[in-house]
């Protein structure tokens, strides 16, 4: 259970030394409680303060890495039931199931569609993560041969899914450097994997059947000395696994049950991609780490990497875009002149539309704190002395040789007083940037 900076403060020496940097003990305890700063600063506190200041400065929900280089990923470390509280920080990991009974064609066709499952949205590069490799053969060779195949054609994590342990070893010695997640789903195997996980120094995921199963095999593992440990939920219906996951969240964060607060993995075998992808969405948002699914198709994957992009962003600071004047296609000095937020999601709609329109433009993002055109302007953020400001600060005069700017409808209020205030012509808009095509191909005629 997290301290406060009163409790943490009853267990400092007091003496208001200031070699912590801070004028008295007392504001070190604020800043510790925050975890704004590291309690090493304090030299003096005693050996058994620090382990239990330590202990209570662990998150509640452990951080498992997994993958390595470029494909390194993080699960688990949430603070918050709720992203408003706070934020989430490690996005669900999304992988795609192969199996090793591939032939050799299908596995590069395979392989190299999860390999294009990479798009880029509002100025990000959202991708699927990793690939999980599932034992079907029964052959220990045959598995680790197609672990080591699949290795050679992707640069993503990969997850062992094993049905032997001597399958899992022979896996292992070909990419224990990269450091993949192993998971067994067999409870007679747990111990042994947990030993191979150990000494390879790589995280392990195990299926129990309930929460308390979970919670006794968990003690019983980090007493073994494994602790980089993934919950793998059961199969069962959407609406009971959805519990477990919100029980298990809960569990971990308001009720400090060390037990469980480990990260969580759903895999999801309906070879149905409608279906699979409606639970993905479900469990993307509450509460799974990792979320495995078969189907490989990108029309069902992007929806889920856009799904996982929104939730995973800061609400308290929007992406956004630099607030600049962006030329949009070979613009010269008597191209159309357009204004917006710098909203990435927005910018990048704008950008599209005018890209569609095929009419070169500048487009200037005014700096509004990555809030969208009607939200910046009832927040006082997209005014005219904001926008006034802009075009004398880019130094608009010299980048074209007229006097007309283009704002969205949605704020023609303004248009007087920005005329007002800029000096320049003011042209209004469509309000929905779909009309933005048509608009600045009547614009240019007239």
């Amino acid at each position: 259970m997290a301290l406060s900076g009163l409790e943490i403060y009853k267990l400092l020496p007091r003496t208001n030394c200031k070699k912590c940097g801070f004028q008295t003990c007392l504001a070190f305890a604020m800043q510790l409680a925050k975890k704004a700063v590291s309690l090493e600063k304090c030299p003096f506190v005693a050996e058994d303060v620090r382990a239990k200041l330590e202990e209570a400065s662990l998150p509640a929900i452990r951080c498992v890495e997994f993958g390595s280089g470029d494909a390194r990923l993080a699960v688990g470390h949430e603070t918050v039931l709720f992203r408003h509280e706070e934020k989430f920080f490690h996005p669900t990991v999304l992988g795609v199931i192969l199996e090793d009974d591939l032939g050799t064609a299908a596995l590069e066709e395979a392989v190299a569609a999860v390999n294009r499952l990479r798009f880029e949205r509002v100025g990000e590069v959202i991708a699927v993560d990793a690939l999980a490799l599932r034992q079907k053969t029964g052959s220990a060779e045959t598995f680790a041969a197609f672990v080591k195949a699949v290795r050679a054609r992707t640069d993503r994590a990969l997850i062992l899914m094993p049905r032997s342990v001597e399958a899992l070893k022979q896996a292992l010695a070909h990419v224990k450097a990269d450091k993949p997640l192993v998971s067994v789903t067999d409870p007679s195997l747990i111990d042994a994997a947990a030993a191979a996980c150990k000494e390879a120094d790589v995280p392990l995921a195990f299926r129990a059947r309930d929460l308390d199963a979970f919670s006794a095999r968990t003690r019983a593992l980090t007493g073994q000395g494994l602790k980089d440990i993934v919950l793998d939920l059961p199969e069962e219906v959407a609406g009971k696994r959805l519990w477990q996951l919100t029980q298990i969240r809960r569990l971990a964060i308001k009720k400090a049950d060390r037990s469980l607060g480990f990260p969580t993995m759903a895999v999801i075998e309906d070879d149905d991609p409608v279906r699979a992808v409606c639970q993905a969405s479900t469990y993307i948002v509450k509460y799974a780490s990792i979320v495995l699914l078969k189907t490989r198709r990108a029309e069902y994957i992007l929806p889920l990497l856009t799904q996982r992009q929104n939730i995973f962003t800061d609400p308290q600071k929007p992406l956004q875009v630099e607030p600049k004047v962006y030329q949009v296609g070979a613009a010269d000095k008597e191209a159309p002149v357009l204004i917006t937020t710098n909203f990435s999601l927005t910018y990048y709609t704008v950008v599209g539309e005018i890209e569609a329109s095929r009419v070169p433009s500048h487009l200037i993002c005014v700096d509004t704190e990555g809030m969208s055109v009607l939200t910046a302007w009832a927040a006082e953020k997209f005014t005219p002395e904001r926008i006034a400001d802009s075009l004398s600060r880019f130094k608009l005069g010299e980048v074209v040789a007229h006097r007309n700017l283009i704002i969205p409808g949605y704020v023609s209020m303004m248009s007087g007083e920005l005329e007002d205030k800029s000096g320049w012509t003011i042209h209004v808009g469509p309000r929905e940037a779909s009309g933005i095509s048509s608009y600045l191909k009547s614009f240019c005629r007239s």
